[in-house]
């Protein structure tokens, strides 16, 4: 059976495509190989010579940021305890005195501009149940502000 001219045509373009696909394919496992085995470039540590004497002026001399650009000493943290007081807050304002920790999340984002993980808030809601003022319903999703149990 005689082949034609397209028959040939196609199947060298078949076998070209599929050394192709080799060469590339080839190509790609190096690459992953050389990749896997290598240490990344952020990764190798330069070891610098060291000194032994140290001129005085290099002594005193400070690293890290000019003084221009170094950041301030009072910087914006929160102050420890500052998430339970929120909740307490929020949940004191809360019309039933109850809400479940998304409402609580939503209220002091919308009132506070504060974002507070879930997370977050559930260990806040455990400390203020430990000093007993708030409290779990028998559900166990929602909480409700009770006061402060030991202090009064």
């Amino acid at each position: 059976m005689a082949k034609t001219a397209v028959t040939v045509l196609q199947d060298q373009i078949e076998a070209i495509r599929r050394e192709a696909y080799a060469a590339g394919y080839a190509a790609a496992m190096r690459s992953i190989r050389d990749f896997t085995t290598k240490p990344p470039a952020s990764a190798v540590q330069t070891r610098r010579p060291r000194q032994t004497a140290k001129a005085p002026e290099q002594a005193t001399k400070r690293r890290g940021r000019p003084p221009s650009t170094a950041l301030p000493t009072t910087a914006k943290r929160p102050r420890r305890g500052n998430n339970a007081q929120f909740i307490a807050e929020v949940l004191k304002a809360m019309p039933s005195g109850t809400a479940r920790p998304a409402d609580i999340r939503k209220a002091l984002q919308s009132d506070k501009g504060v974002a507070i993980a879930f997370t977050s808030i559930r260990h806040a809601l455990g400390q203020l149940a430990s000093r007993h003022e708030v409290e779990v319903s028998s559900d166990g999703k929602t909480w409700r502000y009770v006061g402060t149990g030991a202090g009064g």
